[in-house]
């Protein structure tokens, strides 16, 4: 099928030719740049990031949000990425299996991505996947990350709000006081919120709000796996989404310019992976003759 045609086609909602779009996106295949180009340009589509340490339930979550906002009549689409297999190269955790009662739900489009080695707990082609959900007319899209480590945040960037879920009992009283994953959330969500110490944890986490200047977060007490808390949870996250309803113009740039500078990235990565290689052997052969040193080879490499 033609760019324009399948274009076309995911503007109309069409599930199938969305499927094959995001295919087409994500391994890169001929026709995916004048694919992107043939969509409409970014409307108002609420993109949620759901991002913390593997083993709170973000899976959970992510299933419980799905229903609040299909009660409310929303179409939602997800991007679940998990960590690339080192053999097979596919999402170890792919089948998604906590959200398979929506398999039937035409209003609900659920995909998983493997990150491929992908730094920040996003996948390469998350951004173009926003960008598909959106010209498909997906009115929430939820992006739930790796979550393995602080330095997961790109999707602070591609995202209008972000989750970030924690648990009592994994060392987060720790993390509460840490740089990066602890910095970025808009809603910060305990979960298991039954276990021991969840009410301690909801008061260091207010503590840590209360100390970041720039930014207005909410603590929200959580148990994904019994649904207490949700409607909670999601008062909170409507709370963010009635700004981008309102035209709120920073929040809509917030989204637009993480995609644009995630979408460079990725393209100057794709380069810089096909000249590499030769360039790379010729210049280490120069660095172990003892003509240049690692960073001056580094350096030419990169120009």
């Amino acid at each position: 099928m033609k760019p324009s045609a399948l274009a076309s086609s995911v503007r109309r909602g069409d599930r199938r030719a969305l499927a094959m779009a995001i295919s087409l996106v994500e391994n890169g295949g001929p026709g995916s740049a004048a694919l992107l180009r043939s969509l409409k340009r970014p409307t108002r589509t609420f993109v949620l990031g759901v991002t913390g340490p593997p083993g709170t339930g973000k899976s959970t979550l992510v299933d419980r949000l799905l229903q609040f906002y299909r009660k409310m009549g929303l179409r939602v689409g997800v991007v679940a990425v998990d960590p690339t297999s080192p053999i097979s190269g596919g999402a170890l955790l792919g089948d998604r299996i906590r959200m398979a009662r929506h398999a039937g739900d035409r209003d609900v489009f659920i995909r998983s991505m493997a990150s491929r080695g992908w730094s920040g707990g996003l996948s390469r082609a998350t951004s173009q996947v926003i960008q598909l959900m959106d010209a498909a007319g997906f009115d929430i899209v939820i992006i739930e990350t790796v979550g393995i480590g602080q330095a997961d945040i790109e999707v602070v960037g591609v995202s209008h709000a972000v989750l970030v879920v924690l648990m009592p009992g994994l060392g987060d009283d720790v993390q509460v006081s840490k740089a990066g994953l602890m910095e970025v959330g808009d809603v910060y969500v305990v979960n298991k919120s039954d276990l021991e110490g969840a009410d301690a944890m909801v008061v260091n986490l207010l503590g840590l709000v209360r100390g970041l200047k720039s930014r207005s977060a909410a603590v929200v007490k959580v148990s994904a796996a019994s649904g207490d808390g949700v409607e909670a949870l999601g008062k909170s996250i409507e709370a963010i989404r009635s700004k981008l309803k309102a035209g709120d113009r920073e929040l809509m740039l917030r989204s637009i310019k993480g995609m644009v500078v995630e979408t460079a990235r990725g393209e100057l990565m794709q380069k810089f992976g096909r000249l590499s290689d030769s360039k790379a052997d010729r210049l280490a052969g120069e660095v172990l003759a003892g003509k240049l040193s690692v960073s001056e080879a580094a350096s030419r490499l990169a120009k």
